[in-house]
């Protein structure tokens, strides 16, 4: 599951109420990296930070007129939240702690970039897809316009040694290095942060990581070639501040063909902004088209 953070509340962006975002990195000494560890999340517990039970680099602070949270990531500090006194007031406070830089406002972090504009926030992964592109040599390559085939048939390599498929032998030929596609689909996997359209194709394919086929290979390179068409394509938090949250979920009955599981999709929304997404094989063989939709 993808999960977003967006907040709207008293905060301002060029003039408009908006999320205010802050960018801290820390310039550790010469300490062990687990010394350092725990005098940064002791200074956050000492804040009244609560420790977040599903993320441990996740910090949360509930105040009277709103949130604050604080992300961690290494010797990177990512701080948002819906008093912009607070966040000047936590930032003195971490100060006195330990020696921090202050980038401002947030626009580059882990791969995933920030566009501000008067329609909201725009979180997009530009330049790592281009990375991804360039690294694959698909540069020259037409864009298609699906990320799979229609009616492609993606099979794993023991269900072609069971029903000896028809297919031309060098489709079904495992890869020499397994390698390869595995990074691809990792690099895919963290691609869909922001790229919900191309979960479900992505989670077909990571199922075959351990004996992929080169027709496995070709569908993934199918996938890129379809991000090459907008790359910069991505999730728009949007400036509305709505605080309404709504859910769409849906099912496709023994839609694995190897399996004859069904797939469960879902999405839920804050306002106008989509903050969570979902594409997962059931656990168990439904026998009937009634899809009982799991989480």
């Amino acid at each position: 599951m993808r999960s977003i953070w967006n907040y709207h509340k008293n905060l301002e962006i060029r003039g408009r109420q908006d999320q205010f975002v802050d960018f801290l990195n820390p310039l550790w000494s010469k300490t062990s990296s687990k010394t350092v560890e725990f005098k940064v999340f002791g200074s956050f517990l000492h804040l009244d930070f609560t420790w977040s039970q599903y993320d441990h680099s996740l910090f949360i602070k509930k105040v009277e007129n709103g949130l604050f949270v604080i992300l961690v990531y290494v010797d990177d500090i990512l701080v948002t939240g819906s008093s912009l006194q607070l966040i000047k007031d936590t930032k003195a406070a971490l100060h006195q702690s330990f020696k921090m830089k202050n980038l401002g406002e947030l626009r580059y972090f882990l791969g995933i970039e920030l566009a501000r504009s008067k329609s909201g926030i725009l979180m997009h992964q530009g330049k790592y897809a281009l990375e991804l592109i360039s690294e694959l040599g698909l540069g020259a390559a037409k864009p298609v316009a699906t990320p799979l085939e229609v009616n492609a048939k993606l099979t794993p390599k023991e269900v072609d040694d069971l029903i000896k498929s028809s297919t031309s032998q060098g489709e079904n030929d495992p890869l020499a290095d397994v390698s390869t596609y595995q990074r691809i689909i990792g690099k895919l996997l963290y691609l869909t942060i922001t790229r919900p359209d191309i979960a479900f194709s992505v989670q077909i394919l990571s199922q075959f990581l351990h004996q992929p086929k080169k027709s496995h290979l070709d569908a993934a390179m199918r996938i890129v070639r379809y991000v090459k068409d907008q790359s910069g394509h991505g999730i728009l938090l949007s400036s509305n501040s709505q605080e309404q949250v709504s859910a769409y979920c849906d099912g496709d009955w023994a839609a694995c063909p190897n399996s004859r599981k069904s797939v469960t999709g879902f999405l839920v929304k804050l306002g106008d902004s989509l903050i969570s997404w979902k594409s997962k094989k059931q656990s168990t063989v439904s026998r009937s088209s009634k899809l009982s939709i799991e989480a």
